[in-house]
């Protein structure tokens, strides 16, 4: 695992003592190896959201929607 040294404003590196000390968390290192698994998810439902929004829009209704879904079921 790489190891970084990273600087942290007084009111951060206490939430992070809070973090651990709450016991949520071993470790300062492992509440942000959380916090940047989190940013990673977020970033990736935004390219999907922008993906799906330049996609336009569906003609489809609701229930072709659920004709589709349910004809996807019938033959799984």
């Amino acid at each position: 695992m790489a190891r970084q040294s990273i600087s942290l404003t007084e009111p951060n590196d206490a939430w992070l003592k809070a973090m651990v000390e709450s016991a949520e968390y071993a470790s300062k290192s492992e509440v942000v190896n959380d916090l940047i698994r989190q940013a990673r998810e977020i970033d990736f439902i935004r390219t999907k959201l922008a993906s799906a929004e330049q996609g336009g829009f569906s003609q489809s209704t609701p229930a072709d929607i659920r004709e589709r879904v349910r004809a996807r079921l019938r033959n799984a």
